[in-house]
């Protein structure tokens, strides 16, 4: 059993570039019949232009695991707030602008 598990694991790299992450206060996501595509934006306040800061591709089956693990770590979110200042969520928040989900 031990043998196994430790076949299984994946070891992980972390550059302290990427450690540092990339701000975004947007994404837009499209699909065609094969992939999703997250672009991840950065919009400034006053600047009619947005740059994209990342783009992610995956796969369909990727895409509902990552929306399972999103789910998953705001219910927790939403449970640890419950007692401190922050609000959970109560509300969906919907997506902003009329921008239709297709590639």
């Amino acid at each position: 059993m031990e043998n196994s598990q430790k076949a299984n694991e994946i070891q992980i790299e972390l550059t302290e570039e990427t450690a540092q992450g990339t701000y975004a206060n947007l994404a837009v996501i499209a699909h065609s019949g094969s992939e999703f595509i997250i672009d991840f934006i950065r919009l400034v306040p006053g600047v009619p232009k947005a740059k994209v800061q990342s783009r992610i591709i995956l796969t369909p089956d990727n895409a509902k695991r990552l929306l399972y693990a999103l789910e998953d770590n705001i219910r927790k979110f939403d449970e640890q707030a419950k007692g401190a200042k922050i609000k959970p969520f109560d509300n969906l928040i919907p997506p902003v602008g009329g921008i239709k989900g297709e590639a």
